[in-house]
């Protein structure tokens, strides 16, 4: 069973034994308007929790993405070079943007569940 949880920097994380899938919200896609470009990390990359790990480029601005844990990138999602679009109509699905395996499993604990990230917005 997987389990997600929302950084307030607007960033997903879908959890699988052990490896994390992150990716934009709704909320982030839908501030940033039509994504033009997407900067992914390498495979192989070793990211920190709250470091930069990629870049996402909208016809409004750029704006870089963020890492919800530390670890080490194992995959990324390649199809978002050819259409990075994805990001804008189906961000919690289709338009991950890497994996990473998860270094700390205590980094989890300051990310938010669902029900308190939309509370979190809301007061945005």
């Amino acid at each position: 069973m997987s389990k997600i949880l929302f950084s307030e920097d607007h960033e997903y994380i879908r959890i699988e034994n052990g490896v994390g899938t992150v990716g934009v919200t709704d909320f982030a896609q839908k501030a940033l308007g039509d994504v033009v470009y997407v900067e992914l990390p390498k495979i192989g990359a070793s990211l920190t929790k709250g470091g930069q790990a990629g870049v996402v480029e909208s016809v409004k601005s750029a704006s870089e993405l963020y890492s919800p844990v530390s670890g080490e990138v194992v995959e990324i999602n390649a199809s978002l070079a050819g259409d990075p679009a994805l990001v804008n109509t189906d961000p919690l699905g289709k338009a991950w943007f890497f994996k990473v395996k998860i270094a700390n499993e205590n980094d989890l604990s300051g990310l938010k569940d669902e029900a308190a990230y939309n509370d979190y917005i809301k007061g945005l």
